[in-house]
């Protein structure tokens, strides 16, 4: 399953275990972006639209018979200055980034316990889960309790045999990022940061949720992989 899959981070990851060979669910609010989706991916992908706030989506998730891998990856990010924070603004934030994680997480656990065979669970944080920034200091907030809550689970449920582990990408190409990435000064701000010299790719961030979801990462579990080009070792 793909949380947040219809469009970014989600869908690349979706097609990519797709064509690995995995069945996926791929889980975001709009109908018709998460059809485009399947339509290039075919019977591999199976689309629900459905809004992981709200509680019927979570119903629908523990009444599957298996889940062998959660990528929980929606999320969401207004940057605002401390100050000029609205509360609008908070709320959707951690509702979205934190609550819905986290009940995401806890559903998708109990199916996992039910079937037996353990599994995998994927958070996508950020860098700023890491670190602080100007103008995002209520998304900082979010993605450090989620590097938190992945620490956390990952000590619980080990024994029991679910990987529980965080992809922290730096500024990635995306559809979120393009608007800030067309200000040149943010751009410069942004690549004086990072060490590599440049923001990432899709694929990257894809390449470190496919080896978490794969038994390769059989080990590794209350981690985080930062997928930041040296931005957290400043």
């Amino acid at each position: 399953m793909v949380t947040g899959a219809s469009r970014g981070i989600g869908a690349a990851c979706s097609a990519a275990l797709a064509g690995a060979g995995a069945q996926v669910i791929a889980v975001a609010r709009t109908k018709s972006e998460l059809q485009r989706l399947r339509d290039a991916h075919g019977d591999r992908i199976e689309i629900w639209p459905e809004d992981i706030h709200e509680s019927p989506f979570r119903r629908r998730l523990e009444q599957l018979p298996r889940l062998d891998v959660l990528v929980n990856n929606a999320g969401t990010n207004t940057p605002q200055p401390f100050l000029e924070v609205e509360e609008r603004v908070l709320d959707e934030m951690i509702a979205l980034n934190v609550r819905a994680v986290f009940l995401t997480a806890q559903s998708a656990v109990r199916v996992m316990l039910r079937s037996g065979d353990g599994g995998s669970i994927i958070n996508i944080s950020s860098q700023m889960g890491h670190v602080g920034s100007p103008r995002r200091t209520a998304y900082c907030m979010t993605k450090h309790a989620i590097e938190g809550l992945t620490k956390a689970m990952g000590v619980e449920l080990a024994p029991l045999g679910i990987r529980v582990n965080s992809v922290a990408p730096t500024f990635i190409e995306t559809p979120m990022t393009v608007p800030m990435l067309e200000d040149e000064e943010f751009k410069e701000w942004v690549l004086e940061r990072i060490p590599m010299g440049r923001v990432g790719r899709l694929e990257e961030v894809v390449a470190a949720v496919m080896f978490l979801a794969s038994a390769e990462a059989s080990l590794v579990t209350a981690s985080s992989l930062k997928v930041d080009g040296g931005w957290t070792a400043w």
